[in-house]
């Protein structure tokens, strides 16, 4: 069970919002290399990074801070990252600048064609992120609820050839209140290719009931507000992880 710890990036600096409410921001550090640092430190495998403003603008908009971190930590650990990922070019700059995966989640819903260009343009390299409420699809930043289910449009992208999904159940990030094991389970169990839950890890219960479900695909979890707050001390949570996965 990896770890992923996440880096929302708001005008250059590492923020966590509450569902994803822009005006929602928490400020834990103005120095986002320093926090990919320690992460790493940590013994975080794995980052994770989400260009806030390039998710809302469409086009990426923290690309200095986001080169200086895969400056600092790109070399030892993948880095994946979305938000404002909406076309081919941008892809080959962010892999080029030594990001190993893109994440893209709004424009695979709408333009489904750009997805699986990218993934025929860059294979093992694209991951899906799909949002989801009562097992529906939102959008937008989570604006809009569409009429998809998260399990049909993730089989159909499993055939475009994306790396993995990655699932946050919207009701319940940025909340602390638990992860929805549920719904993560049965997508995984409904695709061959992983899944990483995101959204509600608070705590080392919730470690303990991913760890439990690992076999049925479940690959890992991203943890944000509950690393940043101290609900969740990363490196024993990893250590457990790891005990618990053997």
């Amino acid at each position: 069970m990896l770890l992923i710890p996440a880096i929302d990036l708001k005008d250059g600096q590492c923020v966590r919002l509450k569902q994803g409410v822009m005006d929602d921001a928490t400020v834990f550090s103005d120095d986002p290399v320093q926090v990919a640092a320690h992460w790493r430190d940590q013994g975080a495998r794995r980052l994770h990074l989400v260009d806030l403003n390039g998710a809302f603008a469409g086009k990426p908009k923290n690309l200095a801070v986001i080169r200086d971190i895969l400056g600092e930590v790109g070399d030892e650990l993948p880095v994946q990252l979305g938000g404002g990922i909406r076309d081919l070019d941008t892809i080959e700059k962010y892999l080029d600048m030594g990001l190993s995966y893109v994440i893209i989640g709004t424009a695979a819903v709408k333009t489904p064609g750009f997805l699986h260009d990218a993934c025929d343009a860059f294979p093992g390299q694209v991951i899906v992120g799909l949002d989801a409420k009562d097992g529906m699809v939102a959008i937008d930043g989570w604006a809009k609820i569409t009429n998809h289910k998260v399990i049909d449009l993730a089989k159909r992208f499993q055939d475009y050839g994306v790396n993995s999904v990655i699932y946050t159940d919207i009701g319940r990030d940025g909340m602390m209140n638990g992860v929805n094991i549920d719904a993560t389970v049965k997508l995984a169990q409904a695709l061959t290719i992983p899944v990483i839950a995101s959204g509600g890890l608070s705590n080392l219960d919730d470690i303990r009931a991913l760890c439990a479900v690992a076999d049925e695909g479940v690959e890992g979890a991203i943890t944000g507000r509950a690393i940043y707050e101290g609900g969740i001390d990363f490196a024993a949570a990893q250590t457990l992880a790891d005990e618990l996965s053997d």
